[in-house]
Order: structure tokens, then sequence, then C-alpha cells
């Protein structure tokens, strides 16, 4: 019979390895992710945070969490890296389709980011962060 530690070990040898590939392919995810962001909005927040632009700061905050909720419940609840991926793209895209709406929804969204205007930074911020819950409980559910 083996010693409690064996089996511990024995656990960890094969499961470090899963775990690892898992995380790296969500943290891959995750960083394309925020690169298509960053590409597709109107917006130039390198510029902006170099100028010290709180608003784009919030705003680039909280989406980058928004970005992370999703695909952290994905990584949860997937049992391959396939899965991982497929669930993980369909999180990503809910996210940047609910910032594509509320530009839509808030014409001048953008303006007001730029000239930094913190009230809407954190208003949509808190509306992606809001989205990002309920995507990440519909792919745990």
């Amino acid at each position: 019979m083996e010693s409690n530690t064996a089996l511990i070990l024995n656990g960890l040898g094969t499961g470090l390895p899963v775990l690892l590939l898992h995380f790296v392919v969500t943290v891959l995810l995750f960083l394309a992710g925020v690169g298509v962001y960053v590409v597709v909005t109107p917006m130039r927040e390198r510029q902006l945070l170099a100028d010290g632009n709180r608003a784009a700061g919030i705003l680039l905050g909280g989406t980058v969490v928004a970005l992370a909720i999703p695909l952290a419940a994905t990584l949860a609840t997937s049992l391959s890296v396939l899965d991982i991926v497929i669930w993980g793209i369909v999180a990503l895209i809910l996210q940047i389709v609910t910032f594509g709406i509320a530009l839509l929804l808030f014409r001048d969204l953008r303006p007001m980011i730029e000239s930094g205007n913190v009230a809407a930074a954190t208003t949509l911020a808190a509306l992606q962060l809001g989205i990002a819950l309920l995507n990440a409980g519909a792919m745990a559910g």
C-alpha cells in the first residue's frame, strides 16, 4: 500500500503537466483577448495611459479583469485544451461584443474617456465586469 506522500507525488507528477498546459493555453487566450480589445477599440490606450489618463487606466484595468473572469470559469470547468480554447474564444467574443454594444448605446463614450471622464470609464468598466460575471456563470453552469 502506497503512503500518502507517494500518492500525492504521483498525483502531482501526472496532474502538474496538465495543469500547466491548461494554464498556459488560458493565459495565451487572455493575452490574445487583451490584444484584440486594444486593436478593435477606437481609443489608443497606450498613448492615453502614457499621458496619465486615469479614465483610460480604469477602463483598461476593468477590461483586463472582465476578460479574465470568464476565462477563469472556463479553465475551472473544462476537461481538455480544446474545450478551453472553444469556450475561451466564445467568452472573449462575448466580452468584446459587450464593449461594442456599449459604444453604440453611448456614442460619446470615446471622447469622454479620452478627455479623462472617470465616471464614464468606471461605468463602462462596471458594465464589462457585470457581463463577465454573468458570462462566467453561464460558462460554469
